[in-house]
Order: structure tokens, then sequence, then C-alpha cells
């Protein structure tokens, strides 16, 4: 192994010698010589670089520093293209000097050696060119950032002189600014006119020959003239004080004097008390009434006003007072600052003073914004209005002073004789629903005035419905007896509400009483269908026949929710014939095996609209309108013409007109039906006992359910 190993480091030290002799004598393989443009030509190995046996470690340094300098300073000379030419060509030798000693070794030949050393050598002299343009790439790289950095900081030098004078600029702008804007006191003085102040001023004082061609002079000449003035007027301001003062000495002594009698008319008006109340005239009470109504607001004091007015002179039983604590209304101020803007202006001045306080909290904050926006008027106005039966309904109005709308709150007082234990009907008499749509569409769950919805939107409130119940019902006819106008919604009901006059105010209060005997009517027509007797007045017993068989054995209040379950209510809830604002009652006609259940739908503004029935009969099968032709006829039968069974001044009756003429109508179902199908069933079990000259007409089989009862039988219409 020694020896093998000793052989190898002779062919290396052979072959080192021979790359030595190379360079010496082939430099210019490496190197450019010099061209004609005058390029400098690389110095002689020889000359530049000294023997190693003659060197030490400085001396390498320094000719290290020669080489880098003179590398450097070729790189300045140098084109960069023709190196990337020159690169390109040193590669491909390169490739082929690998390919060729590739195809040396390949062959196999014996006599190879020579030449693949020849190629050895030469591919190692390109390898130091590609070194050397390696490291002129190099410098070169490092020439530009140099050059890119020394420009960079030139620009940064230029941009930051830039800065300063900009800066110079505007802070000589900022003070020019300043002393264009200077004001000195006398322009804070009001001066008269120059043409005023030639005019009246003292020759002494305006000197027009030097004030004209001097301004200076002239301002000055001004200002004396004004002080001279100023004199004046306030030796006169102190004589109207003095005679201001004189004046107010006698008003004291007369005001003394007219205090002095305010005992003794007290003392006079307790005296005729018992002369006022035997006489029934209460004039302290009118008069404290009056001096309270001066406090109301305006809407409320334009109430106030009308019914005070309409009924003393045409409805002795309808009477308005005032309700409320005075010293409340004199404390309030004028008007209600926006809460927002309040709240920031009290947060300003809490700042300014340098109060510390701790943040509120959300719910507290929400809970004053909802007690701002909600807030009522102290004072309100109770409107009581008596019917005929002692029945009393009080309506108690309220003015939102934020909302700016009026409010009802409702109270209903029955009388002695209009007492009732129905269940159906218990809630008629509700202060929540008992004066909906006294006028057509007003539930009185909206506000009428459009701002509200952005109001409550603006203090993170829910819907103006959710708060009915804490401040009362804004009803539009309530809005209309106050003076106050809104857009609504429907133009029915804006067409109603004409501008007000007395003639409007007499129309609600009617419409008032005659929702409170209806209701009061309708709760004891209730009470008797509950207990299976439909109560007819004795002007319409001669309407219907004398004998009528069918008989009502349920009567029952239902819900909304039950509706929606009944197929044959579907027609109905799709044509907004239900709707859960309104009252749904049930019941159950029989008459031997037959049974007609029926649904009622009573309207809030009932009598003016007629009640709905929806029939479904069981009997042998189950019939509705939706498949029985004669069952279509009977609901239209009660439905269409029940209106012509009543008059205007018995309405009040129409809902036990409709049951009546619902079981009339089935009997005629029942007896008609029976005899068409007697030839095939055999006998009836329904007896005929109404006269039908004709039972049958057309091809749908029509009923004769109109009933003449001047003639006593049934014909068709």
């Amino acid at each position: 192994m020694s020896s093998r190993e000793s052989k190898e480091d002779v062919s290396v030290d052979k072959k080192k010698r021979r790359i030595v002799k190379v360079e010496k004598s082939t430099p210019d393989a490496i190197l450019p010589s010099t061209t004609s443009t005058g390029s400098p030509q690389r110095p002689k190995a020889s000359s530049t670089i000294p023997s190693a046996s003659g060197s030490n470690a400085a001396d390498s340094k320094q000719i290290g520093r020669v080489l880098f300098s003179y590398e450097e300073n070729e790189v300045l000379e140098r084109d960069a293209l023709e190196d990337l030419e020159r690169h390109k060509t040193v590669c491909t030798e390169l490739r082929r000097i690998m390919l060729r000693i590739k195809e040396l070794k390949d062959s196999g030949q014996d006599d190879i050696s020579d030449e693949i050393d020849r190629l050895r050598v030469h591919g190692t002299l390109q390898f130091v060119s590609l070194k050397k343009l390696n490291r002129i790439g190099h410098f070169r790289c490092k020439k530009v950032r140099e050059v890119t950095n020394d420009a960079k900081q030139k620009i940064d030098q230029h941009h930051l002189r830039l800065q300063n004078l900009l800066y110079e600029v505007m802070h000589l702008q900022k003070e020019i600014t300043k002393c264009l804007q200077f004001k000195s006191k006398d322009e804070e003085i009001s001066l008269v006119s120059v043409d005023d102040f030639f005019a009246s001023a003292p020759r002494e004082i305006s000197r027009p020959d030097l004030t004209s061609v001097d301004n200076h002079q002239l301002t000055l000449a001004r200002l004396d003239f004004e002080l001279e003035q100023r004199k004046r007027l306030s030796e006169k301001l102190k004589e109207m004080q003095q005679q201001k003062d004189l004046i107010m000495s006698e008003i004291r002594a007369q005001k003394e004097y007219l205090d002095s009698l305010q005992p003794k008319l007290k003392s006079i008006i307790q005296v005729t008390k018992p002369v006022q109340e035997h006489l029934s005239l209460p004039f302290d009470e009118i008069r404290e009434q009056h001096q309270t109504a001066s406090h109301l607001p305006e809407p409320l004091y334009i109430l106030y006003m009308q019914v005070k007015a309409y009924g003393e002179s045409c409805d002795k039983f309808l009477t308005a007072s005032i309700q409320g604590d005075v010293n409340a209304v004199v404390t309030l101020e004028d008007s209600i600052m926006d809460f927002d803007e309040e709240s920031d202006s009290e947060d300003e001045q809490d700042k300014a003073n340098g109060k510390r306080h701790r943040r509120t909290t959300i719910d507290s904050q929400f809970a004053r914004t909802q007690e701002r926006i909600t807030r009522k008027h102290p004072l309100s106005i109770c409107v009581r209005i008596t019917c005929k039966d002692k029945s009393v309904l009080s309506l108690t109005f309220y003015y939102l002073m934020t909302l700016k709308i009026v409010t009802v709150e409702v109270k209903l007082t029955p009388g002695p004789d209009t007492q009732s234990t129905t269940v159906s009907g218990g809630d008629l008499l509700n202060p929540d629903s008992i004066l909906s749509c006294i006028y057509p569409d007003d539930f009185g769950d909206h506000s009428p005035n459009p701002a509200t919805a952005f109001i409550l939107q603006r203090g993170g409130m829910e819907e103006f419905s959710s708060y009915v119940s804490q401040i009362g019902r804004p009803y539009l006819w309530a809005q209309w007896l106050c003076g106050l106008q809104f857009l609504v919604e429907s133009r029915s009901l804006q067409k109603s509400l004409t501008p007000m006059h007395t003639g409007q105010m007499e129309q609600t209060v009617r419409r008032l009483r005659r929702r409170i005997r209806t209701r009061l009517v309708l709760q004891k027509q209730l009470e008797a269908l509950e207990h299976g007797t439909v109560p007819i007045s004795s002007s319409f017993i001669r309407q219907f026949p004398a004998k009528i068989v069918s008989r009502l054995v349920q009567w029952k209040r239902t819900t909304y929710e039950d509706i929606l379950t009944c197929p044959y209510m579907q027609r109905m809830i799709g044509c907004g014939l239900a709707s859960p604002s309104r009252l749904f009652f049930t019941g159950l006609v029989e008459r031997g095996s037959a049974a007609l259940t029926f649904h009622a739908v009573v309207a809030p503004d009932y009598p003016l609209s007629s009640p709905v029935f929806a029939l479904s009969l069981r009997w042998k099968d189950e019939h509705t309108a939706l498949s029985d032709e004669g069952i279509r006829e009977m609901e239209k039968e009660v439905n269409v013409y029940a209106r012509d069974l009543v008059d205007a001044r018995s309405m009040d009756q129409l809902l036990t007109i409709q049951v009546q003429n619902l079981l009339m109508c089935f009997d005629i179902y029942l007896e008609t039906e029976m005899d068409s199908r007697s030839a095939i069933e055999g006998p009836n079990e329904f007896a005929k006992e109404k006269m039908c000259p004709r039972i049958f007409r057309g091809p749908s089989r029509s009923k004769p359910y109109k009933y003449n009862f001047k003639l006593g039988f049934f014909t068709h219409r």
C-alpha cells in the first residue's frame, strides 16, 4: 500500500509541475492581450509575482492587494456583454473537453494518457478563466451596489433638504396667516359709518383736512367720537335708571296694596261657597280648572277646550277634567332636547369641570333612554262618557313629549243592569280591544307619527307595539280630537279623518257610545247562545216560521290557531275575512242524526261588518261548501242576505238574526234533501213541515231558502 501511495504522489507532483510550466509558458491563453484600442495587457507572471523562495507573508498580502486592485480597475474598463460571451465560450469549451475525455476513456486505447493529460491541463486553464470571470462579476455587482448606495445617499440628502425647506415654508405661511388674521380691539367695536361720522361729528373731532387723507387718523377720530357718544349715552342711562327706580317704587306700593286685598277676597269667596253649591254654580272649581288648563300642552289643551264646549252645549253626559301635578309642569323645561345631544352636552360639561364619574352601564343607559322617549306630560285629560244604561266610559288622554303623539287609556264601568256571566264573551269589554276599529283599520297598535319608527330605532328600542301596554294606545281619532294630523297608510281612513270641526266631534262621541252599547248587547246575546237560546226581539219574530225544529246545542269561543287547522275555513283566511284581531266562535246545530258544525267570525267593528259563518254538515257523510252546492247556498243566505232582515235601528240584533236564519235554512236543507232521497232510501227521517211550492230550481238544484213571511212559504232567490 505504501509503494502505491508513493507512486500516486509522484504522479501528482509531475502533473503540478506541468501545470506551472504551462502557466508560465502560455499566460495569454487566460488573460486578454493588448488590443488596438489601447486596453491594458496583463503583466507577465514573472514580472509581477516573485519567486516562492524569496517571498514572505507580508509580500503575499501586498501582491494580493495589487491583484485585487488591478481586477477592480479592470472591471470598470471591461464590457459586461463581452464577459458574458467569453463566459459562454469557456463553458462550451469545458463541455467539449469533458466529452472528449469521456470518448477517449470509452474507446479503451492504450496511448491516450498523454492526450487526456493535455485535455485536463487545458480544462484546468478554462476553470481558471471561469473563476476569474466569476470574480469580475462579483466585483462588478459590488461596484453597482456602491454606486447605487451613493445615489441613494444623495437622494436622501436632497429629500431631507427639501423637507426642511417645506417645513420652513409651512412655518412662514402660518406666521403670515396669523398676521393676516390678527384683529385689534378696535375692530370689535361697531363704529358709525364714515359718511355718518363726517355728518354728525364736531369739526374739532372729525378734522376733515387731516382724516380725509390719512386712514390711521380717521380711525382715531372715529374712536374718539365713539367715546364721546358712549359717555353721553351713559349719562342718559343713569337718568333713565333713576326714573325706572322711581316707577318701580310706585309699582311696589300698588302691589303691596293689591296683596293686602287678596286675603279679603279669599275670605269673601269662602263665605259665598254655600251659595254657589246651592245654586249649582261651581265657580271656584271652574276657575281652578281653567288655571290648570294654561299649563296643558297644546294638543291636550285643544282636546279639553273642544270637549268642554261640546259637553256644555250638546251633551250633558260628557265631562272632561284635568289630572296631574301642576307643580311638576312648572319645573318642566319648555322643550326636550334630543337625548343624544343632551348626553353629549353633559359629558362635555363634566369633562370641562374635571369631574370623574363611573361609566354608566349599558342597561342603565338604555333604561334612561327608554324613559326619556316614552315620557308623558305630567298633566292628562280624563273624559267621561255616560251611556243610557248608566255605563261609564273613562278615556284618559296622555301626551308623549318626545314622540309628539297622544295615547289613550280606557276604563269601562258597566251599569247596574248590564252584569253578565258569559264565558265566550268575557273579553268583549277588555280595555285593550273595546275601542278597536272605531274608524276603519284603527287598532291603536302602531304610532300614527311616521317619525316614531326612526326615534325608536335611534334609541335601540323595539317596535312601538311592545310599549302600548305601558303608554296607552295612540288611536287616530284621538290625534284628530287633539288637533294632530299625520299621514296614515290607509287611504280610506285618511279620507275619513278630515280637518277638525264640531260635526266630527259629535260623530266620534256617537261612535264611542254605539260601540259600548253594541258590546253590552252582544255580551247578553252570547250569554243566551251559550244556554242554547237564540234571543229574537218581538219585532223580528214574524220574519221566521212559527216552528223551527233544528236547535242550537252548543256555542263556545275558539281561537285563531284552531281556525287555521280547519280545512273549510281556508277560503276565509285567504280572503282576509279571518284575522287574529277578530272574534271566533264555534257552534253545533242538531236535528235528528244530522249535526251542523259552524264557525262564526265577528269583526271588531261589529255590527258595521256582518259576522261570517262557515258550515260543515255531518249526516251520512261530511258536507261542506267545497263539496255541496246546498251548503254553499246556505252560507250565502246566512252571510249575504242577513242584513235584509234588520233595519238601521236594530243592527245590534244581527248576530242572533243570522243564527236564527241558519236554523231555519238547516230545516229547509234537510227536508228538501230527504224529499229527493225518499224514493231511493225509503221512509223520511225528517218530516216535511215547511211549505215549498218548488223544491229545486235550475241545473244546480238550488233550494228555497228565502222565507216569505207574508204568505208563509219558502221561495228561491
